[in-house]
């Protein structure tokens, strides 16, 4: 997830991969021969679970960040809250001339970007650009970060109000000297460091911060306490179902279902709990840091006790996206951004999967 992003766009908009280290060649070749062996045992289908439709979310880290924001705009009007830790604005590098580069250490136009939902909306591409007023947003850069600089993220926190979203409805924390990554309570690296599993643990006032409580908290308000003993575990499903040629979906997908939640086969007694989506950086996906996400980060602690379905949906190394990034760039194809693009779609179809009725 420290990103040296290979491929970049030129104002043509024509994708490019200019380069390639050797180390990072030599890790896709581990991480390939890991995941052949992964895929030779088949995980269940994810279940339908009647899900609360009203009341889904999503949040990400780097490019997930991105991703999370793009998922938020596209799909505007069945999302209530993204939370963006260390993203840009919504389709930041053509909006921007090209620039990945810009969309990371620059000062991209949040401006540009609400114009290109606009236009986008206009040709029934995405949902209309008014619902992303509703929504709440949670906002973070660390102070350490080198990789995604704050005027990236400020020119998110620029690209919401642009879209009507209440000053109010908008939480930007920017003071912990927090390296690129996500921030954990129980779990990680020293605050400002920048490495694997890119999750830091850090203190505010005192007190260990613990981000999964408080990206979920702005979104869906005050949350009854963390559960100290879960009542169920992550699990695995195939993402076979959803992968496309061009998606660069992993074989599995992650799922936590607090066990209230579960179609036990009495419907009285299980709750219609709303999603929230984990998109995971660049190199931090399961083949690469195990379980570190979508089983120690901490939301599954918070989601446990507030009734919320965790989806960690996985994204695959391969040649054309080597650090196993989400797509915010164009790798993926032209229409990554819109409703229709390869891993937007796919994740969507998640979604819906846990919202239909058992």
């Amino acid at each position: 997830m420290p990103i040296t992003f290979a491929p970049f766009l030129r104002c043509s908009s024509l994708l490019l991969l200019l380069s390639l280290p050797l180390a990072v060649m030599a890790q896709d070749a581990a991480q390939n021969r890991a995941q052949e062996t992964i895929k030779i045992t088949t995980a269940p289908a994810l279940p339908a679970l009647g899900a609360d439709k009203g009341h889904m979310s999503v949040s990400g880290l780097s490019s997930g960040a991105f991703m999370a924001v793009q998922y938020g705009v596209a799909f505007a009007s069945s999302t209530i809250g993204v939370g963006v830790v260390a993203g840009g604005p919504y389709n930041c590098a053509f909006v921007n001339l090209g620039s990945v580069q810009t969309c990371l250490t620059g000062n991209p136009s949040g401006a540009a970007s609400l114009k290109a939902a606009q236009g986008f909306a206009f040709l029934g591409q995405i949902d209309s650009p008014a619902a992303i007023a509703a929504q709440r947003i949670y906002l973070f850069s660390g102070t350490k970060d080198t990789i995604v600089k704050r005027s990236v993220v400020d020119a998110t926190q620029d690209f919401y109000l642009a879209a009507g979203v209440p000053a109010g409805n908008i939480h930007y924390t920017h003071e912990l000297a927090a390296g690129h990554a996500f921030i954990s309570n129980i779990f990680g690296n020293a605050c400002p460091l920048t490495r694997p599993p890119f999750i830091d643990q850090c203190s505010m006032d005192g007190k260990a911060y613990d981000q999964p409580q408080a990206i979920l908290t702005q979104i869906y308000g005050p949350l009854r306490p963390e559960a100290v003993t879960l009542s169920s575990q992550p699990e695995a499903f195939d993402q076979s179902a959803y992968r496309s040629a061009d998606s660069s979906l992993a074989a599995r997908g992650y799922v936590y279902v607090p066990a209230q939640c579960r179609n036990d086969g009495n419907k009285k007694s299980r709750e219609q709990c709303p999603v929230h989506v984990v998109f995971h950086g660049c190199q931090q996906g399961a083949d690469v840091v195990g379980d570190a996400v979508y089983s120690k980060l901490g939301y599954n602690e918070w989601a446990d006790s507030n009734s919320i379905i965790m989806l960690y949906p996985q994204i695959e190394i391969s040649e054309a996206n080597p650090q196993g990034c989400w797509d915010w760039w164009g790798y993926s194809g032209l229409n990554f951004q819109v409703r229709s693009g390869p891993q937007l779609s796919a994740v969507h179809a998640m979604v819906e999967r846990l919202e239909q009725a058992p």
